[in-house]
């Protein structure tokens, strides 16, 4: 307690909660009682000094880490939590509070200030004020905000007249972009998605390797040198590198795929399907009195078919007749593409739209990149390498795989903050180019040409195409391959192959 205590807090009535969500939040706080958290693994996601960064110091009271299921949301903030006891900070200014993990909270109205008005009484033993007055700020970790209706107005509520640090996490990317409107200035929005690559060569083989791209150095990747130094530091690492992406082509990114290299993995599939496809589906979608209208039985076929047109972008004449033929029922497009649309806000997929360079232009398709191919082989129960060595043993699988590591890249790039990613569709003489980046004015076009034997000249007429039209503003392409070994004799194309990109970050 620090200073004289607020009188309000000496009132027994002051901030009551029922008693089984007081036990409920104090198990859930252990380190109230002098006793540890649960065991947590060694390993850390990139964002974790990043976050840890945001919540002390920056510019805004409120961070949040949005993300798919089982990314790993949660145990960074637990490693956060942990690391602040680490470094002294008094446990009873730390408050963790798990939102899909308290039956108790039905009934509570305005659950985050109620919850906050308790802890300072039973907890802090002191305003959020007066520990922040005395530079002891309190430390909120609110877990899966998202389940909570109208949590931004509470949030507001809090951080505008309490001095305290807030760190979210949520798996709707619908209802996080919902609420953000209303904590304009108060929130810093953080993605995270599946591992990077470099992620599963330190969790699965202990080999750690700074990155060599980083989010402030968007403005570099305009720049050949960029492209050709990042070429070189990838070949550096070639032994480690190509083991890493041959577990991401057994097991996918999800990180309990590598945390558990010994389960087998028709388990692995179970797990994806059971924690993360429905658990979106099934819960993340249909929260609220919208979400309960929403079909069940749509959203799973209609993300079915997202996995089955990874990488590419199928539009009404695909998706409508497919749709009639597996529900037995006339779905209209407009319904279908908002399905889509919510799939896209729970992360699982994410729609990338076309470059629309000309407004009279008729609008194409979204292409739909997934946020991991495990997912669509759990889904589809069919297995699809994407290393080089897995792809020789099932050639039969190389258009597949082609399709999978465009979705791979889409996904990954769009992931990357303040990274504009189109895809270019075909449009009369101009041949389709897989991704277009723009940063400021400038373009980079990308093509994905993922097979064993490339051509130089025909593998590369759309990068052509568009390096040509000075309109587009590109002075170089990127010839995403299979192989390291790739060589192009148009100085303006870059080759390089699909495991040094995911490399870089």
């Amino acid at each position: 307690m620090t200073g004289k205590q607020n009188p309000l807090l000496s009132n027994p009535l002051f901030g009551a909660l029922p008693y089984e969500l007081q036990e409920n939040l104090r198990r859930l706080n252990p380190w109230w009682s002098g006793q540890p958290g649960p065991l947590l693994p060694k390993f850390r996601r990139w964002p974790f000094e990043r976050l840890c960064s945001l919540l002390k110091s920056g510019i805004a009271p409120t961070t949040v880490l949005r993300g798919p299921r089982r990314v790993g949301k949660t145990v960074l903030l637990r490693q956060i939590i942990e690391d602040l006891l680490d470094k002294g900070v008094v446990a009873s200014r730390i408050l963790y509070v798990p939102f899909d993990e308290l039956p108790t909270l039905r009934g509570i109205k305005e659950p985050v200030l109620a919850i906050s008005r308790w802890y300072e009484n039973a907890v802090a033993g002191d305003t959020m004020n007066s520990l922040a007055q005395a530079g002891k700020p309190a430390f909120l970790f609110l877990d899966e905000v998202q389940n909570l209706d109208s949590w931004a107005p509470q949030i507001k509520n809090l951080v505008d007249n309490s001095s305290v640090r807030v760190l979210l996490t949520g798996s709707s990317s619908l209802r996080i972009e919902a609420g953000r409107d209303s904590l304009a200035g108060r929130v810093t929005t953080l993605n995270l998605g599946p591992m990077l690559l470099r992620e599963i060569a330190g969790l699965q083989f202990q080999q750690h390797v700074s990155p060599f791209w980083s989010d402030r150095e968007n403005g570099n990747l305009v720049m050949p040198d960029f492209w050709i130094e990042a070429r070189k530091f990838a070949t550096q690492h070639d032994q480690i590198r190509s083991r890493a992406f041959a577990a991401l082509s057994e097991r996918g990114a999800y990180p309990f795929a590598h945390e558990r290299p010994d389960v087998p993995w028709h388990e692995l599939a179970d797990h994806l399907n059971e924690s993360i496809i429905k658990r979106a589906i099934q819960h993340d979608l249909r929260l609220g009195a919208r979400g309960q209208k929403r079909d069940e039985r749509l959203l799973e076929e209609v993300f079915r078919m997202c996995c089955r047109y990874a990488g590419q972008a199928p539009g009404q004449n695909v998706f409508v007749p497919e749709l009639k033929e597996a529900l037995g029922a006339n779905i209209g497009w407009q319904r279908i593409l908002s399905y889509m649309r919510f799939l896209d806000a729970t992360l699982l997929i994410r729609l990338i739209d076309p470059l629309e360079l000309r407004l009279k232009r008729r609008k194409a398709p979204a292409k739909v990149a997934l946020s991991d191919h495990s997912l669509r082989a759990s889904w589809l129960q069919e297995i699809v390498p994407l290393d080089p060595k897995g792809l020789l043993a099932n050639p039969h699988l190389t258009d597949i795989a082609g399709h999978l590591a465009e979705s791979t890249l889409g996904y990954f790039l769009a992931s990357i903050p303040n990274l504009d990613i189109a895809y270019f569709p075909p449009r009369g003489s101009e041949p389709e180019v897989d991704f277009v980046v723009t940063i400021g004015t400038r373009r980079i076009p990308i093509e994905v040409k993922y097979r064993r034997r490339i051509d130089p000249h025909q593998d590369t007429i759309g990068l052509r195409a568009f390096l040509e039209k000075t309109v587009y503003n590109a002075q170089f392409g990127l010839l995403i391959t299979l192989e390291d070994d790739v060589q192009v004799s148009d100085p303006r194309i870059i080759p390089i192959s699909l495991s040094s990109i995911l490399w870089l970050r």
